[in-house]
């Protein structure tokens, strides 16, 4: 019997995701829990498995595709014998004198999750009514038999065996957040887009081939090289003599190749990149973002690392790097100042009791922000074995979605780039995010003299609607006088 694959829930604020890539193809045989498609969404690429054992029927939502959460990915023929009911007409009589049978067993929806979050003003759920329509497009009207007291013989209504709803009547522009917001910001009317989604729906895909076609058609839009009839007037008679010829008119050039398009080269945005554009707009455009930055001396840091550092690394098989010393300044930190460990609530201010540091880290599919839930708690050996942990697995591919999940603070080693000067973007809805900058030998004064110092810049980001200067300038203090002081007798267990 065919069943529906549905996107999973995967947490409460995500709300939709990305179909990265299908791991397997239409007539594929799948068993339970194989990984079926990886899904993009804007915390974590995962593998989502299958819930059922088959053959897979067809691939509803394409790569690329950006669909909510609860809504039907594909369909697989799991053999099993069960009959489901199709809808009855519109027309029908009242359920209670109405039986309704189906030669052919229509597709039924497959959930496998006990949360699924209610949606919309009337309590249904994305996807019952997902899988609503999906039953009744799939149904052939020819198959389904309605018996009643109350309705016409067969012959007297042809109509009277069709299903009530067909596939493209079943809303077509009930539009997904992320075709909806892609709309909006292009002023672009749906009501123009032939849609190619299940039941007609317009996806992300549409949208974008409908903005290319429109600027193909930019040039006749503006009148370029058009010429109108005229429909107002008499067509005018020259006066007799010699005929003159026309000015000669230059070659007609193309105005709708971009400038330079022979220097150009487009590259497509992957379904990470754009998750992660989407997330960059939405914590700019919402977040105040304001920026403080504190040299610290970390001197006596450099000599206790470096004389750890080999045996550490063969007792431990890990490598001893400053970020750990520097996770736990900005753990204790966040102990002693903690409106930077909250979020901006709209009507108040949501403290965390809770320390969970993310830590930005470069994947090759882009950046990942995997959290060290209760930061505080770990030792400095601790913290460098959670890092080594999270941000190998997050460039294998491999984080799970409770790796990304509950960070309250980020912090980001850019001075592993290089970097010693940064002005980081809050991970929103945080309310701050510290850099780490190159370790550098730089002069300073000490005592009245000139030194050569190992030192590091401290960068801070902070939502000025939570914490003001003040605020921000006594925890980057707070975190400076940690680094300085740590020498040989900070506790590395």
């Amino acid at each position: 019997m065919p069943q529906f694959i549905e996107l999973p829930q995967v947490g409460e604020s995500v709300v939709e995701g990305t179909i990265g890539k299908w791991l397997k193809r239409p007539g594929d045989r799948v068993e339970r829990y194989d990984p079926l498609v990886e899904v993009v969404t804007d915390k974590v690429t995962m593998e989502v498995p299958s819930p059922v054992a088959g053959e897979l029927l067809r691939i509803i939502a394409q790569e690329g595709e950006t669909v909510p959460m609860g809504a039907a990915i594909a369909e697989v023929e799991t053999g099993a014998g069960a009959v489901a009911s199709a809808p009855p007409p519109a027309d029908a009589a009242p359920a209670a004198t109405a039986t309704v049978t189906a030669a052919a067993p229509a597709p039924t929806p497959v959930a496998y999750l006990l949360d699924a979050q209610p949606v919309g003003p009337t309590g249904g759920s994305a996807v019952e009514a997902r899988a609503a329509e999906q039953q009744i497009a799939a149904t052939p009207p020819a198959t389904t038999t309605v018996t009643s007291a109350a309705m016409p013989p067969p012959q007297a209504d042809a109509d009277a065996t069709r299903p009530a709803v067909s596939a493209s009547s079943a809303s077509p522009h009930r539009l997904s957040p992320a075709v909806r917001r892609l709309a909006r910001e292009h002023s672009v009317d749906v009501g123009r887009i032939a849609g190619t989604g299940i039941g007609g729906r317009i996806t992300r895909n549409d949208v974008l081939r409908y903005l290319e076609s429109e600027s193909g058609a930019g040039a006749d839009a503006r009148g370029i090289g058009v010429a109108e009839p005229s429909t107002t007037a008499p067509a005018l008679v020259p006066p007799a003599g010699p005929a003159i010829a026309p000015p000669a008119l230059p070659a007609p050039t193309s105005e709708l190749a971009a400038p330079g398009a022979d220097d150009e080269e487009r590259i497509p945005l992957s379904p990470v990149r754009r998750m992660i554009a989407d997330a960059m707009v939405r914590s700019v455009t919402q977040i105040p973002h304001a920026w403080s930055m504190v040299e610290a001396d970390i001197t006596r840091l450099v000599a206790r690392r470096r004389r750890e550092r080999d045996d550490f690394h063969r007792r431990e098989g890990v490598n001893l790097t400053y970020l750990p010393f520097a996770l736990k300044a900005v753990a204790a930190s966040l102990k002693e100042h903690p409106t930077l460990n909250a979020s901006w609530g709209e009507d108040c201010i949501v403290l965390k009791r809770r320390i969970n540091l993310g830590i930005a880290v470069a994947a090759p599919s882009g950046l990942v922000v995997p959290v060290l839930h209760d930061a505080d708690r770990l030792s400095i050996a601790g913290l460098a074995h959670a890092v080594a942990d999270l941000s190998g697995r997050a460039r294998a591919g491999r984080l799970r979605l409770s790796d990304v999940q509950g960070g309250s603070f980020t912090v980001n080693n850019t001075g592993a780039l290089g970097s010693v000067l940064g002005g980081p973007i809050i991970n929103h809805p945080q309310a701050g995010i510290i850099t780490t900058e190159a370790v550098q030998q730089r002069p300073v004064v000490v005592n009245d003299a000139i030194a050569i110092r190992w030192m590091m810049n401290l960068c801070l980001s902070f939502d000025h609607r939570i914490n003001d200067g003040a605020e921000a300038g006594a925890f980057l203090q707070s975190v400076k006088r940690r680094l300085e002081a740590m020498d040989d007798d900070t506790p590395i267990y």
